[in-house]
């Protein structure tokens, strides 16, 4: 498989930017945006307990934690989207719902964004991340086995996640796989991306891990976004590595996050199969 879409050669600027603007895509993200913030907010509210734990030094290294009813049930670890970028953990705070509903604990770390931290930080971030969490979070009710999740780079960092030895199954949702084509977008100009973090930091390009990942999307997601799942999966089949692709009918990049949230949805469904 080519690193890059048959169409880049002969794409404008303009063309390359378009497909992976998640934003410019759907056309309500500012009003899904602001919705999802919100619920993040009052839901932050209802659940103060152990919020804004320090794993490092910076002061988006932290977590989240939502302990479940029984400590040594599964923890679902979310990690934010935002193409490195943008957002934070505090923003997708209520997604924990259905996975508190089903007797899951989630996690939810934070991380520096670019252009402060190159995208090699940010891995190691997530890796330091998750040494903390497998020390330090008995001690916060949550001593299970832990599930990587992520959103969009989200997605991205999980698959990077499951290499860690705490890490028992992934699920990525909307990630992005090899770096390759992001170098020749706007989203460059903050990451600055070196050929050698798109040879190292692209899952496509890394040892094929022998655990479960379920890779998902949502069907009205951009096409770029929907063949980088599609070739992560092949690659990883080809390798005999375990876990579904799981297309979500008829949802785009900011409604596939529903399926996650929602209690008894597809995404936590699925995420319960992983363990089994």
């Amino acid at each position: 498989m080519s690193a890059l879409p048959d169409f880049w050669a002969s794409a404008s600027q303009a063309e390359r930017d378009a497909a992976y603007n998640n934003a410019e895509a759907v056309a309500d993200s500012p009003t899904l945006i602001a919705e999802r913030d919100a619920a993040a907010l009052a839901f932050r509210a209802d659940h103060p307990g152990h919020l804004d734990l320090l794993y490092g030094e910076g002061e988006r290294e932290a977590w989240d934690l939502f302990p479940g009813r029984d400590p040594a049930a599964p923890c679902l670890v979310f990690i934010h989207g935002g193409y490195w970028q943008r957002n934070s953990r505090e923003n997708f705070s209520h997604l924990a719902e259905g996975a508190l509903e089903m007797g899951w604990s989630v996690a939810m770390n934070g991380y520096t964004l670019a252009p402060d931290a190159s995208l090699t930080r940010i891995s190691w971030q997530i890796h330091a991340a998750l040494d903390w969490l497998s020390q330090h979070g008995p001690q916060h009710g949550i001593a299970g086995p832990l599930v990587a999740s992520g959103w969009s780079a989200g997605g991205h960092l999980t698959a990077l996640a499951l290499e860690h030895p705490a890490v028992t199954a992934g699920l990525a949702i909307s990630g992005i796989f090899e770096l390759a084509p992001i170098r020749d977008t706007y989203l460059n100009a903050a990451l600055h991306l070196s050929d050698t973090e798109i040879a190292e930091l692209s899952p496509m390009r890394r040892p094929v891990v022998q655990k479960p990942l379920a890779i998902a999307y949502g069907t009205a997601e951009l096409p770029e976004l929907v063949r980088q799942s599609r070739d992560f999966h092949a690659l990883r089949s080809a390798a005999h590595a375990p876990g579904p692709l799981v297309p979500i009918p008829g949802a785009d990049h900011f409604r596939v996050l529903e399926a996650l949230r929602q209690p008894g949805g597809s995404l936590l469904r699925l995420a319960e199969t992983l363990l089994s």
